[in-house]
């Protein structure tokens, strides 16, 4: 996942971290890396110094200092001496054949929802302790209690967000209203679809009036054949890649989660974002400790430092996803509250993808790659 917002607003952000508070933290030695430390909740010392934490996080899904933002690592790197080794991940599947395999240690990762019910039911991630995370107090209640971490014991939520089909208004004829655009021949080799086995087919799923959780395999069968279905208009599958082709005019349709929809959107106005009529996916990803870790007290610095008011406002406005934090979502600052694509005023049909049972799983991939073979 990409999430980039516009050099104009980006900036105006760092501008209202150094100078909303006046211009005190500068002149008292307070400002790391454009940051008012001053204004920073949590206590955070060099105690942990020269502790090297490995970071495991999608696509450019945090502040990096770019297109004039603040650069989060960075300024947690100065401010604690922890070295933070961070790499990127496409795709929830990507991330456990990593974490599984056993070939890489991770500190912190964010999967989504369905992911963090599979950790948690396989014992790859622990618990970590919320007293060391005092801004947890920033999590609204509506975040707390879902279903895959009813207790709240194993996951900080960090953003949220639904599919939606991006499309381009001077190549489609009118505002796509279905999934079954994804299928119209009018737009055949310009099709984009999800490289990825649980969004693809939840767009079939979803398509076919089907349950996005069913354990049913008639049913996963028949959300491949309607997959096979549309390879022959399709101009290929896409991850990341999906921002050059939808920005540059290269493709008409493509169904993206919607937070990179409106990064997208900002850099080509003809760009718009639907929720089909059929219904969507809604997501959270969230900090997770694996069981592994061997920098527990590095990583819920980590965290707590994330969702630092300043810190979690910066985030949000970068990676243009919703934000599950009430200071950020109270902050007149934060230009995107109003965003309908990310809180819209209209209830939107959508749900949750839950873990499969492992019968489901494996039958999943390999449907998926016969798909991708077909």
């Amino acid at each position: 996942m990409r999430k980039i917002v516009s050099s104009l607003l980006a900036f105006a952000l760092l501008l209202s971290v150094i100078f909303a508070f006046g211009c005190k933290g500068a002149d008292s030695g307070s400002m790391i890396e454009g940051l008012d430390t001053s204004k920073l909740i949590g206590e955070y010392t060099k105690e942990l110094a020269g502790a090297k934490l490995n970071v495991f996080n999608w696509g450019e899904y945090i502040s990096d200092g770019s297109e004039g933002s603040l650069d989060v690592n960075a300024a947690f790197e100065k401010l604690t001496g922890i070295d933070v080794n961070y790499s990127n991940y496409d795709t929830n599947e990507a991330l456990y054949t990593k974490l599984s395999g056993g070939g890489a240690s991770y500190d912190i990762i964010v999967p989504s929802d369905y992911m963090i019910e599979r950790l948690i039911n396989e014992g790859m991630v622990q618990k970590p302790d919320l007293s060391k995370i005092p801004n947890y107090k920033y999590i609204p209640e509506e975040f707390k209690n879902l279903y895959f971490d009813k207790n709240n014991e194993y996951s900080i939520p960090y953003t949220n967000g639904m599919v939606g089909l991006i499309y381009n208004k001077t190549m489609v004829e009118e505002a796509p209203k279905s999934w079954s655009s994804l299928w119209d021949s009018k737009y055949s080799g310009k099709i984009l679809m999800f490289n990825n086995s649980r969004d693809s087919f939840g767009i079939a799923l979803y398509l076919l009036g089907i349950d996005v959780n069913t354990a049913s395999q008639a049913q996963w069968e028949a959300c491949a054949e309607k997959l096979k279905e549309q390879k022959q208009y399709l101009q290929r599958y896409v991850m990341d890649e999906v921002f050059d082709l939808m920005e540059s005019g290269e493709a008409a349709l493509a169904p993206y989660y919607a937070g990179d929809c409106i990064s997208m959107i900002e850099n080509n106005p003809d760009l718009a974002l639907v929720y089909p009529n059929e219904g969507t996916n809604i997501f959270v990803d969230s900090f997770c400790i694996p069981k592994s870790t061997q920098n527990v007290e590095a990583a819920l610095l980590y965290i707590n430092f994330m969702l630092e008011p300043e810190i979690a406002l910066a985030n949000a406005e970068f990676i243009c996803y919703a934000c599950p934090h009430t200071a950020v979502l109270a902050d007149e600052r934060y230009s995107l509250r109003d965003n309908e694509a990310l809180y819209p005023k209209k209830k939107v049909k959508a749900e949750y993808f839950h873990n499969l049972d492992r019968d489901t799983l494996d039958l999943l991939a390999r449907l998926w790659e016969d798909v991708k073979l077909y």
